[in-house]
């Protein structure tokens, strides 16, 4: 079974009526065209009035119908071709984006999550153990007396009160 059987079969006949009748009737009103703008410009050289002028009135919408009846004949092939020629470059073009900006939405997200820290890290003086709010530079709660853990801005792992630098990541603490 061909790809346009699975579409609809029952378009088959008249996508051929229209392969067949659409360039026929296209050919007729070409003819009839002719012949009335012949008749026309002849009648300019000294052959008296245009006799054959009511040709382009029923040329020109021959034309017209014959043209469409062929392009809607025609119509899923000139579909295919189409797809087969913008797909690829759709695809290249959508590839060549994504790689083109990765550096970009890695920079974005790596500051998301170092903003993220840092709100984490301003309720980090928040004794773990009771929830007490204490003093930023606290090592010890004011509350319960338990250690109160240093959070790395870098990787967000939690390290002892004193510690210098992260056991995480090897970030540097300040102060």
């Amino acid at each position: 079974m061909s790809d346009e059987q699975k579409i609809n079969p029952g378009h088959e006949p008249a996508r051929n009526f229209l392969r067949v009748v659409g360039p026929l009737v296209l050919g007729i009103g070409g003819i009839f065209t002719i012949v009335g703008f012949g008749s026309f410009f002849a009648a300019f050289g000294g052959g008296g009035s245009p006799r054959y002028f009511w040709c382009c009135f029923v040329g020109m919408p021959l034309l017209f119908f014959g043209s469409m009846m062929t392009k809607f004949g025609f119509m899923g092939a000139i579909a295919r071709y189409q797809a087969g020629e913008v797909a690829p470059v759709g695809k290249d073009t959508f590839n060549y984006i994504a790689n083109e900006t990765k550096g970009g939405v890695r920079t974005v997200a790596r500051e998301i999550g170092i903003g993220l820290r840092e709100a984490t890290n301003q309720a980090q003086s928040n004794c773990s153990a009771c929830g007490h709010s204490n003093d930023e530079n606290a090592k010890f709660c004011d509350e319960c007396g338990a250690a109160i853990l240093k959070l790395c801005q870098t990787c967000g792992e939690r390290n002892d009160s004193d510690a210098k630098f992260c056991d995480g990541c090897g970030s540097r603490f300040e102060g």
